[in-house]
């Protein structure tokens, strides 16, 4: 199928729509308006239809134009390329959920990560029963594995600054002290020097020892004990519940709408302190690659992801490149 005879020719997308909007208005003034130019501008257009199909494609019979049997016998072939145009140049269509057949990976902190699952898992049953998940530690690199495409999201603190990331931010936390039901700190107000004194867990993918609350007390002259570091909040929040070891949780503002993020120190029975010193808040967020920011299934991810964790996000907000704020 070819709209040009000449042996090697050059394609205009133009010269099909033209065509098109001629033989459809057997009219060189009407076909002008119907794509907005000139009526001059028009007829220089069928002039050049007409030494590029070897044809002249529309001739005068009294008052009107009419189609030479070149031009009838071509009228739903140019309409039908038009079509195709249109489809190939116009916006992608919205995916429909409850087609999708995907598996996501996503790249979160344990906690963030039983945070997302429950969440995401009713969502994607209500919605797009396709849908599966892979939910991985933070063993990876993120600003490469998003790049590569080994992982599609990363949700959490993001540290990464890639130019080309896209991050938006979900919800900002404060944290808290999690001590078990009848720890001698609930006794009393809570002051930097007993929380300095009692003995606490730490949470660090590295194993360091020390972090912002740290700073915090040296301000003071105060110094706390850490008596082990682990990996997992999950795991020193079981821990602090069953010994009198303090241990940093994340939680809401005060005000703020609960977030699943904060519902694992309750359900394992953490008594919740409001600590008593200037500590940064965290900002969870979820970091993408800027190829998949219009794609549909990408969207609906990211979506699932703002509703789980309860974030107003307007529709589909694109997210900054390199890094939160």
């Amino acid at each position: 199928m070819t709209l040009v005879s000449s042996p090697n020719p050059v394609i205009d997308a133009n010269l099909a729509i033209a065509l098109d909007a001629l033989l459809a208005e057997h009219s060189v003034t009407r076909a002008a308006a119907r794509l907005h130019t000139s009526p001059a501008a028009m007829s220089r257009t069928l002039a050049r239809l007409r030494r590029v199909l070897q044809d002249p494609i529309l001739v005068r019979a009294g008052q009107t134009m009419v189609p030479t049997p070149r031009a009838q016998a071509l009228r739903e072939e140019a309409a039908a390329v038009v079509r195709g145009l249109s489809a190939l140049l116009s916006p992608g269509a919205s995916v429909d959920p409850a087609g999708l057949r995907s598996t996501f990976t996503l790249q979160a902190a344990d906690l963030i990560g039983a945070a997302l699952g429950p969440g995401l898992l009713r969502r994607a049953q209500e919605e797009a029963p396709g849908v599966s998940f892979r939910i991985r530690g933070e063993e990876l690199e993120a600003g490469p594995a998003l790049r590569d495409g080994r992982i599609d999201l990363e949700v959490g603190a993001i540290g990464h600054v890639d130019p080309e990331t896209r991050v938006e931010e979900l919800v900002g936390l404060r944290m808290v002290a999690g001590v078990r039901p009848g720890h001698p700190l609930t006794e009393g107000p809570l002051t930097p020097a007993r929380l300095a004194a009692a003995e606490h867990v730490a949470v660090s993918r590295r194993g360091r020892f020390t972090g912002p609350l740290d700073t915090a007390l040296a301000e003071l002259d105060l110094r706390r004990r850490v008596s082990v570091v682990l990996p997992s909040h999950l795991a020193a929040m079981a821990l602090a519940g069953g010994s009198d070891l303090v241990c940093l949780v994340p939680a809401a503002f005060p005000g703020a709408a609960p977030s699943p993020l904060t519902d694992h120190a309750h359900a394992l029975g953490l008594h919740l302190l409001d600590i008593p010193l200037p500590l940064p808040p965290v900002t969870i967020g979820m970091a993408w690659h800027p190829r998949h920011t219009a794609d549909g299934a990408h969207h609906w991810l990211r979506t699932a992801v703002r509703h789980t964790l309860g974030t107003p996000v307007p529709a589909d907000a694109p997210g900054r490149p390199g890094g939160l704020g």
